[in-house]
């Protein structure tokens, strides 16, 4: 698709993992490649959100990845959000987290066409939760209304949806492409880790 870009953030701290999430190994390959491979069907950029350039400079050479930094010395999700946006050169911007192992091309791409019937921001909302790191977000629009809740102190993460044009992607469209919901797995613990490991094993033929 044209004038896509696509950012990971990659600027968690793995506390309760206790080792760096995106570089834990699944099926051979880090876990932040898996996600970079799928986004990069999609894309014609891809951004990595990093304070830690040198961790993922395999991702410049096997992806073409583009490393940036937080604009902003407090490091938040939010942060990380509108530091990749500031990056893309893309009308729209798909931002996944990095411990997110089964995304869904098909879903991706649904959330896309919706992104460009004019919407700023196209999320998911499961469990009455927005999945506000698997969303289309419109830089021009959603840049400078994040940018002003951060300069307010205010980092949560759908704090500026209610001044952009928002689609609300609903659990049964969700379910349309994903039915048992994978696309918004992460992993934060090792025994979560150790879970998604085997159900991949167990799940190939």
């Amino acid at each position: 698709m044209a004038g896509i870009s696509a950012i990971i953030l990659a600027g968690g701290e793995s506390r309760r993992m206790g080792a760096n999430k995106a570089l834990l190994s699944l099926d051979g390959q880090p876990l932040i490649a898996r996600t970079a491979a799928s986004l990069r069907l999609l894309a014609d950029e891809l951004i990595v959100v990093t304070n830690t350039p040198e961790t993922y400079h395999f991702l410049v050479s096997d992806f073409h990845a583009t490393l940036t930094p937080d604009a902003f010395p407090t490091r938040s999700a939010l942060v990380g959000l509108y530091s990749g946006m500031q990056a893309a050169r893309g009308d729209l911007a798909l931002a996944v987290a990095c411990d997110m192992p089964f995304l869904n091309p098909a879903l991706l791409r649904f959330m896309l066409s919706l992104a460009q019937t004019g919407y700023d921001v196209v999320a998911p909302q499961v469990d009455n939760q927005w999945e506000p790191l698997h969303a289309v977000y419109r830089p021009a629009t959603c840049t400078p209304a994040v940018e002003r809740h951060l300069l307010a102190g205010d980092r949560r993460m759908i704090s500026f949806y209610p001044e952009v044009q928002v689609r609300l992607v609903t659990a049964a469209e969700v379910t349309e492409f994903d039915p048992d919901r994978l696309s918004f797995v992460n992993v934060n613990t090792p025994e979560e880790w150790e879970q998604w490991r085997m159900f991949l094993s167990a799940s190939k033929p």
